[in-house]
């Protein structure tokens, strides 16, 4: 049985989506030239580089999730502040914008991006708004990631969409993407120097300045006995 994700829209209509896909984009900053730097900076740090960018990585469906709490196998995973769009039908009106946090093993991403890919949940938020409402402003909607550490919550991500390639770039580039039950989380944006990411609980927004109420959020921590 497919994982079952159910999202909340303004209009007061809730929405249930077996996913049945799930991808994860990687190196999507819209500046490929910043990317193209970034990537070479990982690559000092052992993280292999993709084989072009920007890139895509198939997800196990099963780990679309929408949690309190994250299982984490020791202290080196992290999440980070990401858009999702969720295929919900086969109409233009299905398509739906909410925000999510990739939770990476960071140990496990120097062997492999994929498999670190797959090593933890995608927790997506439980609001969500129609693409087509938010698209004509959809850059200056804010992503931004906190976390939580003994002297309280640090911002540690915080970008405009502008930042990112867009929901219809990979439309556009990939449309056999529009299968209902198809989940796509964008890639992320950069940290804030000098904080630390490593936390046990973090929380994601993904909020709408031309409507300020509207707001999508996931709040959420590493698992009871989990390291670090």
């Amino acid at each position: 049985m497919p994982t079952t994700l159910t999202f909340d829209l303004p209009d007061g209509d809730t929405v249930a989506v077996p996913v049945t896909r799930l991808l994860n984009a990687g190196y999507a900053g819209r500046a490929q030239e910043a990317v193209a730097a970034h990537v070479a900076e990982l690559a000092e740090l052992g993280v292999p580089a993709p084989a072009v960018t920007p890139a895509l990585y198939p997800v196990a469906p099963y780990l679309a999730a929408q949690v309190d709490e994250v299982p984490a196998q020791h202290g080196r995973t992290s999440g980070e502040a990401e858009w999702a769009l969720v295929v919900a039908g086969p109409g233009e009106r299905d398509l739906l914008l909410t925000v999510a946090c990739d939770h990476t093993d960071r140990e496990l991403e120097v062997h492999g991006v994929a498999w670190s890919k797959n090593a933890g949940l995608d927790v997506l938020g439980r609001g969500a708004w129609r693409l087509a409402d938010v698209e004509d402003h959809l850059d200056e909607l804010r992503l931004r990631a906190w976390v939580v550490h003994e002297g309280g919550e640090v911002l540690v991500q915080d970008a405009r969409l502008g930042d990112l390639l867009p929901p219809r770039y990979w439309l556009d580039a990939h449309p056999d993407l529009l299968v209902p039950g198809t989940v796509l989380l964008s890639g992320t944006v950069a940290m804030l120097p000098g904080v630390d990411q490593f936390a046990r609980r973090w929380r994601v927004e993904l909020a709408d300045p031309v409507a300020p109420q509207r707001r999508a959020g996931v709040r959420g921590g590493r698992a009871a006995g989990a390291i670090g």
